[in-house]
C-alpha cells in the first residue's frame, strides 16, 4: 500500500494508513492491513475516517462487526483518526459503540492524531504506574 509509514508513538511502533488508500469494505481489506502492519511489526494501526466505507457507520450493515473482528482475532489495536460526528448524530447505536471501544484498548476513534497521541501518552503513564 502506497503511502502507508511505520511510525513511532510514545514508544508504539504504529503503521499510520495514508488518507488517499483504498476503502476498508470488508474483512479481506482488514486483513490486507492488518497484513502489512505484522510485516512492519507495527503494534498499532492508524486509519484515516475516509478509508472507512460509508456502511461501516450504519451498524446494521454489519460491515463494522466484519471489520472489527478481523483486527481483533489479530490482536492489532486500530484507531480511526477523523470527524465522525455526523455519523454519531444520526445513530444512538453507533454512538453507544463509538463510547464503549474509546473506553477500552483494541479500537479507537479520536478526531485528531494530536488526541492519538495524548492517548497513548495516558496509556503508556497507567501502564507504568
Amino acid at each position: 500500500m502506497s503511502g502507508d509509514t511505520l511510525v513511532t508513538l510514545h514508544g508504539r511502533s504504529v503503521l499510520a494508513c495514508a488518507a488517499d488508500g483504498p476503502k476498508l469494505c470488508e474483512g479481506a481489506d482488514a486483513l490486507r492491513v492488518i497484513g502489512e502492519a505484522s510485516g512492519y511489526g507495527a503494534e498499532l494501526v492508524v486509519l484515516p475516517v475516509r478509508r472507512l466505507a460509508v456502511e461501516f457507520f450504519t451498524l446494521r450493515s454489519g460491515v463494522a462487526g466484519e471489520l472489527m473482528q478481523k483486527f481483533v482475532n489479530h490482536r492489532m489495536p486500530l484507531a480511526v483518526v477523523g470527524d465522525i460526528s455526523v455519523h454519531v448524530a444520526r445513530s444512538a447505536a453507533l454512538r453507544d459503540f463509538v463510547t464503549e471501544a474509546n473506553e477500552g484498548h483494541q479500537l479507537w476513534f479520536v478526531d485528531t492524531m494530536s488526541e492519538l497521541e495524548e492517548k497513548l501518552r495516558r496509556q503508556g503513564e497507567s501502564a507504568t504506574a
